[in-house]
């Protein structure tokens, strides 16, 4: 059971943070040339991979029980994080994340740099590129090692990542725009549960608490954080709306 949630969290965890990283490659590539967005990419992928090198054999000398409590710690941080982005959206306190807006946006600050070259690139590009690939890239790599190295299966945590990358990179080549349609606000109030859910299982397992059903408690967890969760966007629906009467009257 834990083995389908670890895939789709690895796999929408890693899409919507593909998603964000495409967005920002195409409009340095669009505006500024696509051999230094290239570059910064690739500058970004290799750095990606000697931390992937070094932090995954590190993670397999630390004892189970205090690696499920120190990832199950910082899950909770970065789905908490995340549920808390997608209720204040979903309630109307936080507007959408737009990437039609986040990628207008870049097209207009990369076409108003000046020109600068460093070997033979155009650094704006390349630094673009390098810092939205770095960035994003290094969520989806925590998540994906932290999970497969928690539960014992990081070539499933892998497959759902590398997965939801290559679909997102041959949508953006295919489409060559912004994947405006993706329902990313949607897919991260779904990753920010799953992240919680994983989070409050494993910190409270390394902690010594045995959860009834094993691994099937995570499905309980899920279940009782979904309806907190959109309990709390009522609520805060009902007290915008409230005030704003308020104001009007």
């Amino acid at each position: 059971m834990s083995g389908i949630f670890l895939f789709a969290a690895s796999f929408f965890a890693s899409a919507v943070e593909g998603v964000e990283a495409v967005t920002i490659v195409l409009a340095a590539g669009i505006t500024r040339g696509w051999k230094s967005a290239l570059a910064g990419t690739a500058a970004a992928l290799f750095i990606l991979a000697i931390v992937t090198a070094i932090l995954g054999p590190a993670l397999t000398v630390i004892p189970i029980d205090a690696l499920r409590l120190i990832v199950g710690f910082l899950l909770l941080v970065f789905g908490l994080q995340w549920l808390r982005k997608a209720i204040l959206r979903a309630s109307g306190y936080k507007a959408l994340h737009d990437e039609a807006e986040i990628y207008e946006r870049s097209i207009a600050s990369a076409s108003s740099q000046q020109d600068e070259r460093r070997l033979g690139l155009d650094w704006y590009a390349f630094t673009l590129s390098f810092k939205g690939v770095l960035l994003e890239g290094l969520e989806v790599v925590f998540i994906v090692i932290t999970f497969g190295a928690t539960a014992h299966q990081v070539g499933l945590a892998a497959l759902g990542a590398a997965l939801a990358v290559g679909l997102v990179v041959l949508a953006a080549i295919l489409i060559h725009r912004p994947l405006t349609r993706v329902p990313e606000n949607t897919l991260k109030f779904g990753v920010g549960l799953m992240l919680t859910s994983f989070g409050i299982f494993w910190a409270t397992e390394g902690a010594g608490v045995s959860w009834p059903g094993s691994d099937a408690a995570i499905l309980g967890i899920l279940g009782v954080l979904t309806l907190t969760s959109f309990g709390y966007v009522a609520l805060l629906r009902r007290h915008r709306e409230s005030t704003a009467l308020r104001r009007v009257a």
